[in-house]
């Protein structure tokens, strides 16, 4: 098992008007968005075997979920373990697509960034070609100037983060959240999708945990061509959950958003 501490990891807690913050020093500022029961450093597991949980989760909208085992047998690929695919060194900063105001990623109307890049090669996803990690174009400071600017019109709720699989693009995304939460603090919020479920990002690696942080709403896993419904809320597949963060981690378990109350 490996210790992993968030100070030797470059980062460090500071107070904010949420419970904590981390902040990486010298590059990424995270002023708000992480709560008081992030440890300062945890246990990353070798095996995913090392955590029961991954194979039997639990909290709200348990029932549902594919673990990874399953998703395997229905082709959906998986690391191998904790750590394996690693968005710092896969992430190639590029960005299938930028969508300002729309309707369908998240509640309200909202500014969705695609980026690219995704292993997990899920059957029947919708976005085939963002899961190349050099598919579309770099991402630019010009275009996260115009990504804050367009969050900042009145009838904007909030910014998404699509794929590609967000958690392996931390090195676009962690500096757009920072810039994001300096702006806006917590007046708007961040949905996020991720082929990940919550039990395996609760394993993995410190800029996944940091981009969690920030993030209000989270659609966790795969997606599951057998369990797909045309009319399901902001999700493709049955299995997926739509999950309220910040009440997850202050439960120490999942907690859907809206308490579940969603189609």
């Amino acid at each position: 098992m490996k210790q992993i501490n968030m100070l030797n990891s470059g980062a460090v807690a500071s107070p904010r008007s949420r419970p904590a913050v981390y902040t990486r020093q010298n590059s990424v500022t995270m002023p708000a968005g992480v709560w008081k029961n992030i440890p300062d450093s945890w246990i990353m597991p070798d095996t995913w075997d090392e955590k029961p949980d991954i194979s039997t989760p639990c909290g709200e909208g348990a029932d549902g979920v594919v673990v990874p085992k399953k998703a395997q047998t229905l082709g959906v690929r998986q690391p191998r373990k904790p750590g394996a695919w690693d968005g710092r060194k896969l992430s190639q900063m590029y960005v299938a697509d930028y969508k300002p105001f729309v309707m369908v990623d998240g509640e309200g109307v909202r500014c969705s960034i695609y980026v690219s890049g995704c292993p997990f090669h899920c059957p029947g996803c919708y976005n085939v070609a963002s899961q190349n990690f050099r598919y579309g174009e770099p991402y630019t400071e010009e275009l996260q100037e115009r990504i804050l600017k367009d969050c900042a019109n009145s009838y904007v709720h909030g910014l998404s983060l699509v794929g590609g699989e967000p958690f392996l693009n931390t090195p676009v995304l962690l500096p757009l959240v920072r810039a994001f939460r300096e702006k806006f603090g917590n007046t708007r919020t961040i949905w996020s999708w991720t082929g990940y479920t919550w039990e395996q990002l609760m394993a993995e690696t410190p800029d996944k945990r940091m981009l969690l942080a920030n993030i209000d709403v989270l659609v966790d896993g795969p997606f599951i061509q057998e369990q797909f419904y045309h009319d399901l809320a902001f999700r493709g597949s049955r299995n997926q959950r739509i999950i309220d963060v910040p009440a997850s981690i202050e439960a120490g378990e999942v907690r859907l958003w809206k308490n579940g109350d969603y189609a």
